[in-house]
């Protein structure tokens, strides 16, 4: 054999050993050269007739992250070019056959007549835990770092490889759909539990107990191919069946609002697949498969959330000519809840921590919200006393200044006010050393303002946090007019070693992430004033993509801190810089109703104690009219949530604040929850395409007024037909 990613060897009792290891490559990951490689083992296995079985492990510390999904994406390209040259029939047939090799090879290995066992330590990941499906036998290692899953949901796609027809054969039907549609990853004593893995061993003996389970005449037929096989829920047309699908289909709905056809694709191939024999039942996955796989969805989610959001990961963005810095030592001055999340989260990256805060006991209370949060994960199970010892021991709290010395890095946490930041610039500056990098976590003061007060601007920058900052996965570096290369760099160093995702965006008030959520914001108190019923801008907000409706993320925030901002926005911009209904709003709720959001459990909604959440019954009285539910249209509330961001983002594109497309996508998901299924702000009017988009703008903007009104920078795209990653395209060549 000519084998370039395994090592293929036989031992003395005939039992093979086909070890994974990509050269060059830290994790191994589904290739077509992998396949074609698995086809030769196979066959290897099957002609000697002195090998009695195989088992294919990792030389890695993971098994597979699964396919390379940049080699999904070719298969695209190759239908395009096809499709023009032989037609679409011809490009179709071509793309289903290609889409489904993996299946192929997959089920090649299941059906070869000689047992084959998978011997998995670390991440075993779609198309990785599909090809350990295949095999007749599963051994995980019980080491921390394990986990197996299908998480394709999350990009888009769906288990393409076998995954819809084994799991459900496999558990019942209910928890084969609830793993599907939730893509998460499962820790190695539930993934037995749940029945989707056989043995769970120290990593020293997993392959060991592999090969012993082909020594003891392991079978090599998988359990639904046995003819008296049966589904652990039965067949689907039995009254057990009934209790199954049309609560999935419910649930599927509720969750879903049919934004993701994956999903949909997902219950289709169950619901298909179980009634057939499972080659069959294969060809129905890969039909589902290839008409996903040409998804608009599909296409935006992977690009954001796969490759975007990798290759900022691994500093995309950052200086090419600083060298890089190593942050072991993190002052965090402010020990409020942002500050306290920053400390944990610091701390909890392994880094020593100095939370400084004007008195000992603000600071000790900063403290111990590390203490609650990782006594939390004692308490799930993801971690241990000595862990909680170990973190809180490199959190120093103090109240004296002076003990920021040493530090790397020092981020300032404080009150949203340009005076008590510059008093805290000075304070800090006193204390540290003259190469230390200052931050500011602001979520609205321009960083060049701030940096005013500093008397080394070049190394000020902006590190935005989201709250909570533990759960958050964003986080914008500002740069400011001033800022250097050394300052950006070293924050893109610490935002990803504490393992967020960074973007870099150009100084503005409420810099990028921010803007466009209050447009939303805003976009909700607007029909509020209209007389929308609240249940139904709510639910529409919903409908679009959003996380949550707008009424609901503003009581999250805080109504109070809502009004702050307007006010101080009045107060340095002028008049027209808020909109007066949307603030005579807040007035209202804030100061004549005491209403401040979540955190006094009154604002849009009323939070009972140990009851779900309900709209507040007054708000209707605080409405200057109200309009018939049936006579508003749906799809337009929907457009207007969507496109008012997205115009938004636009616009950021426009001014400077964002240079790279991919910032924009993958800080709209990750920061405020922009609809995921259409791959963010940008990629929502590339894949709409400019001059259908601007067309949604302007009948908007005539109903609805200037908010909608479509910036220079997007006009001028409508009329070429061009797109943000093609403007991005053209700039970087």
């Amino acid at each position: 054999m000519n084998l370039t990613n395994f090592r293929f060897e036989t031992d003395a009792d005939g039992i093979a050993l086909a070890t994974w290891d990509m050269p060059g490559r830290s994790m191994n990951v589904i290739t077509a050269q992998v396949m074609a490689e698995l086809h030769q083992i196979i066959d290897a296995v099957v002609a000697d007739a002195a090998v009695k079985g195989c088992v294919i492990t990792s030389g890695k510390d993971s098994f597979s992250g699964g396919a390379d999904l940049t080699m999904l994406q070719g298969l695209g390209r190759e239908y395009e070019k096809l499709k023009a040259k032989s037609g679409e029939e011809e490009a179709m047939r071509h793309f289903f056959e290609e889409s489904r090799q993996l299946t192929l090879v997959f089920r090649k290995l299941e059906t070869c007549g000689k047992p084959f066992a998978a011997a998995v330590n670390g991440l075993c990941l779609g198309g990785a835990f599909e090809l350990s499906l295949s095999c007749h036998h599963r051994v995980l290692s019980d080491d921390e770092k394990t986990r197996v899953g299908l998480p394709e949901i999350k990009v888009g796609l769906f288990p393409g490889a076998g995954g819809t027809q084994r799991v459900p054969r496999l558990m019942q039907t209910g928890d084969a759909l609830q793993m599907l549609f939730k893509g998460e990853q499962i820790r190695p004593l539930m993934a037995k539990t749940m029945g989707l893995v056989h043995e769970v061993a120290p990593k020293a003996e997993i392959v060991e107990k592999a090969r012993a389970w082909i020594r003891a005449g392991g079978s090599a037929v998988a359990p639904w191919d046995a003819p008296k096989f049966k589904a652990p829920s039965g067949k689907v047309y039995s009254p057990a069946g009934m209790m199954i699908w049309p609560p999935a289909n419910a649930i599927y709905r509720r969750e879903t609002h049919d934004n993701y056809p994956a999903a949909k694709a997902i219950l289709g191939a169950v619901y298909e697949g179980l009634q057939l024999p499972m080659d069959l039942a294969l060809r129905v996955e890969s039909r589902y498969f290839a008409k996903i796989l040409r998804s608009k969805e599909a296409a935006a989610m992977i690009r954001t959330l796969f490759l975007s959001m990798g290759e900022l990961n691994k500093g995309a963005r950052r200086p090419k000519d600083v060298a890089p810095t190593s942050v072991r030592k993190v002052g965090v001055v402010g020990a409020g809840f942002m500050g306290a999340g920053v400390a944990y989260v610091s701390a909890n990256a392994g880094m020593e921590v100095v939370l400084v805060d004007r008195s000992m006991e603000a600071a000790e209370k900063g403290k111990a919200y590390a203490h609650t949060l990782i006594t939390g994960q004692i308490n799930r199970g993801r971690a241990k006393t000595a862990d909680r010892d170990a973190l809180l021991a490199r959190i120093t709290a103090s109240a004296d200044y002076a003990d920021l010395k040493g530090c790397d890095l020092v981020i300032e946490a404080v009150f949203e006010d340009p005076a008590v930041k510059a008093e805290v610039i000075a304070k800090v500056e006193a204390a540290i050393g003259p190469e230390v990098i200052f931050a500011s976590n602001t979520s609205t003061l321009p960083i060049s303002g701030l940096a005013k007060a500093s008397s080394r601007p070049d190394q000020f920058v902006g590190i935005h946090f989201f709250s909570p900052v533990e759960k958050m996965m964003l986080v914008e570096i500002i740069k400011g007019e001033a800022t250097g290369d050394r300052a950006i760099a070293t924050a893109l160093d610490y935002v990803r070693a504490i393992k967020k995702t960074p973007i870099v965006v150009n100084d503005s008030r409420g810099f990028f992430a921010n803007r466009c959520v209050t447009a939303y914001l805003l976009e909700g108190h607007k029909m509020f004033l209209e007389g929308v019923p609240a249940a139904m801008i709510e639910n529409a907000g919903k409908l679009a993509g959003m996380p949550v409706g707008p009424l609901s993320l503003n009581d999250e925030v805080a109504l109070d801190l809502g009004l702050k901002i307007a006010r101080a926005t009045e107060a340095q911009l002028g008049p027209d810089a808020v909109d007066p209904g949307q603030k005579q709003l807040l007035v209202t709720l804030v100061e004549t109703e005491g209403r401040l959001g979540r955190k006094n459990k009154r604002g849009f909604y009323d939070y009972p104690e140990g009851a779900p959440k309900r709209l507040w019954p007054g708000l209707k009285a605080l409405q200057p009219k109200t309009l018939d539910p049936d006579a508003v249209d749906v799809t337009e509330l929907k457009h207007r949530f969507l496109v008012v961001q997205a115009l938004e983002a636009a616009r950021t594109v426009g001014e400077g604040v964002i240079t790279d497309p991919r910032e924009a996508d993958v800080g709209s998901i990750l920061g405020f929850g922009f609809a995921p299924f259409t791959g963010g702000t940008l990629s929502y009017i590339d894949f709409m395409g400019a001059g259908e988009f601007v067309a949604l703008a302007r009948s908007l903007e005539a109903k609805h007024g200037a908010r909608f009104a479509v910036p220079e920078n997007l006009a001028a795209m409508a009329e070429t037909g061009s797109t943000f990653y093609g403007e991005a395209a053209k700039r970087a060549a």
